[in-house]
């Protein structure tokens, strides 16, 4: 019986010893090398893992900076150019400095300006509500109102305002990752370059109707006249599809297209006051 157990020991020995140099060569055989920065790199970002720089997590995109040998096309808007900057000095290579970008929200059609016409009774879902209909108003570009965009932000940067039914967002806690972007139907949402003291000048609409009938469903839609671009200076407006665009590149946010817009869709943010100029009043002359 002892002899018995004895063989049993040694032959499962011999078994595991075999198996044991097998897996050993095996390994040795398929093992994929890994670079040592790609553990640097990632370790050197903010960990978000938010998707915002186009890749499925901070391994990825450590991956990608490290298997390309440069960083052109390649940002982390969660960790900026300083992030950018430690990355480029572990790899030993150079990168551009980019400015940083924040989330607009391009529609002003609260109930004020564009009145519902009917009542949506399903699954509160941006998503769902777009593929069932146009929408509750007479705008089928405006904002649908069930915060798929709040739900999608990470970073508590974006809440729906219960009173004018629209998303609003805190420049301050932006970190313009996109989440926002993909999550609107609509594609009301954008990143635009972050000016000094968080100014901004935006058209806050999407309707490409044309004049009239976008005027009809909205009072502050844009109508596409045009007035806007031959007022700009810098080329930074375009028209096109019967709706304004201002380039936050070309900018210089001197306001003059505010000013001209009939319906009040550009937007102006964070300015201070503008002056008023006191209207000349003429003295009254007494009849004598």
């Amino acid at each position: 019986m002892s002899t018995i157990i004895i063989y049993t020991i040694l032959t499962l020995s011999m078994i595991g010893i075999l198996s044991a140099i097998i897996l050993y060569f095996v390994a040795q055989k398929f093992k994929v090398y890994e670079d040592p920065r790609i553990d640097r790199v990632e370790a050197t970002l903010p960990g978000a893992n938010c998707g915002g720089c186009g890749y499925a997590g901070c391994r990825a995109f450590a991956d990608v900076c490290v298997s390309r040998g440069e960083l052109a096309n390649l940002f982390c808007p969660v960790g900026g150019n300083d992030c950018m900057s430690s990355v480029a000095g572990i790899l030993g290579i150079e990168t551009t400095k980019q400015d940083p970008k924040v989330a607009v929200v391009r529609c002003n059609g609260t109930c004020e300006y564009r009145p519902k016409t009917n009542i949506y009774d399903g699954t509160m879902s941006c998503a769902i509500a777009s593929s069932l209909y146009a929408g509750d108003t007479g705008c089928q570009y405006g904002c649908l109102g069930c915060g798929d965009c709040e739900v999608s932000c990470e970073f508590d940067a974006l809440h729906m305002n219960p009173l004018t039914g629209l998303p609003e967002i805190d420049d301050e806690k932006c970190i313009a990752c996109g989440a926002c972007v993909k999550a609107c139907p609509k594609t009301l949402i954008e990143m635009r370059k972050k000016a000094p003291k968080d100014r901004k000048i935006y058209v806050s609409c999407r309707n490409m109707d044309k004049g009239a009938v976008a005027r009809k469903s909205c009072s502050v839609a844009c109508i596409g006249c045009g007035l806007c671009q031959k007022e700009c200076k810098y080329d930074a407006i375009t028209i096109a599809s019967n709706l304004a665009f201002i380039d936050s590149d070309k900018c210089k946010l001197c306001r003059k297209c505010v000013s001209v817009c009939p319906t009040n869709a550009i937007i102006e943010l964070n300015f201070p006051p503008r002056k008023i100029v006191a209207a000349e009043i003429k003295p009254e002359t007494s009849e004598n």
